[in-house]
């Protein structure tokens, strides 16, 4: 009985092995793709808070007026340092705004500070003016306020609030940012700050801020 050869099938062989060749490969491919994002993903999720620092307060004026007294002229030129914790991913700064607040009222106009990009582990520092003529402030703050500085001590608290994003690579995490920095001004005690141009007095405060994001 004649046998009868499967040459069909020994030629359908190798096609079989190159389609599961390729197959493997976009499998392999896939995979590492996925990988690479889940870690950028990771490093984007994870990626720590900036650091603030509030190094220093220059008052040119600070005088609470009204009858009864209401009203709130400053004008302080503050010192902000950030530090970028992150040695993989930099940051955006994309909007802040600068503002002080006391006794949980706000009392100073803000002041932007324009977009920034900040790099793995670097500093950037920012010297805003804040402050504003006739500021409206309630009118328990204002005498607070007149009791604290001819005590010679104002707490105030300088806020830093916008909007911060880290990328890497195709991926991006936007984020809220408010910092809250308390800064201690001692009116009463001239040893305290520098005269600045005849008219300013500087306080190094070096005050450490609290960081949400």
């Amino acid at each position: 009985m004649p046998v009868k050869e499967c040459g069909s099938h020994a030629s359908n062989s190798p096609r079989l092995l190159n389609f599961l060749g390729r197959n493997i490969i976009c499998l392999v491919i896939f995979i590492i793709v996925t990988i690479i994002g889940i870690a950028l993903a990771w490093v984007i999720l994870h990626s720590p808070k900036p650091r603030f620092i509030l190094q220093d307060a220059t008052v040119f004026s600070f005088n609470v007026s009204g009858d009864p007294p209401d009203l709130l002229t400053s004008s302080i030129q503050t010192t902000l340092i950030s530090r970028n914790l992150n040695g993989k991913t930099g940051i955006n700064y994309d909007r802040l705004d600068v503002y002080a607040s006391y006794q949980s009222q706000q009392i100073t106009l803000p002041t932007s500070i324009p977009a920034a990009y900040q790099g793995y582990e670097e500093v950037n520092v920012w010297s805003p003016f804040i402050g504003g003529k006739y500021v409206p402030i309630a009118r328990a703050n204002a005498l607070s306020l007149v009791q604290e500085q001819s005590s010679g001590a104002v707490k105030v608290l300088v806020h830093v609030v916008g909007k911060i994003s880290w990328k890497v690579g195709p991926i991006t995490r936007t984020s809220d940012l408010f910092v809250r920095c308390p800064a201690l001004i001692s009116f009463g005690n001239s040893a305290a700050g520098v005269i600045v141009g005849g008219r300013g007095v500087k306080y190094t405060l070096v005050t450490v801020c609290s960081v949400s994001v």
